[in-house]
């Protein structure tokens, strides 16, 4: 079995825990947006740390200008989608909160992935990845059943 799929699970269990913890330092500072922002400060600090210490070498200017202008734009969305977990998080429940925001996840990644947005690979859309939709659909609507 590869280690990929561990990781991947892995990584979701990551972002369920710093959601909530990342949540109730809001909650704590009475301010979403601080704590998104000290959030964001402590995992930019970390990756840079990180970044310093990996044997890499660093892009040039030529390469940082030829990055096309709408890749820089994924930082916005990052900000956005980060701010309303911890906003939604207090008053949904971390668990509804994470089934609607997975299936919203894994819609637009169908999407994305069907068409190949980004220079990505493409994986076309097939009536089992349909019907898997589906089914999650139907775990969101179980899940969130009262």
């Amino acid at each position: 079995m590869s280690l990929l799929p561990v990781l991947a699970l892995l990584a979701g269990a990551a972002i369920a825990v710093q959601a909530g913890l990342n949540a109730q330092l809001g909650v704590q500072l009475r301010h979403v947006l601080l704590g998104s922002t000290i959030a964001f400060g402590v995992a930019a600090g970390v990756s840079l740390l990180a970044s310093l210490a990996l044997p890499r070498s660093w892009p040039g200017p030529d390469t940082l200008q030829a990055v096309p202008g709408h890749l820089w734009f994924g930082g916005v969305l990052s900000a956005l989608g980060v701010g309303l977990f911890y906003f939604l998080i207090p008053r949904m429940g971390v668990g509804p909160m994470m089934s609607f925001a997975l299936t919203g996840q894994l819609a637009l990644a169908l999407l994305v992935s069907h068409y190949g947005w980004f220079e990505l690979p493409v994986r076309p859309l097939t009536p089992l990845k349909l019907l898997g939709a589906v089914a999650l659909v139907a775990g969101v609507i179980l899940i969130n059943r009262e």
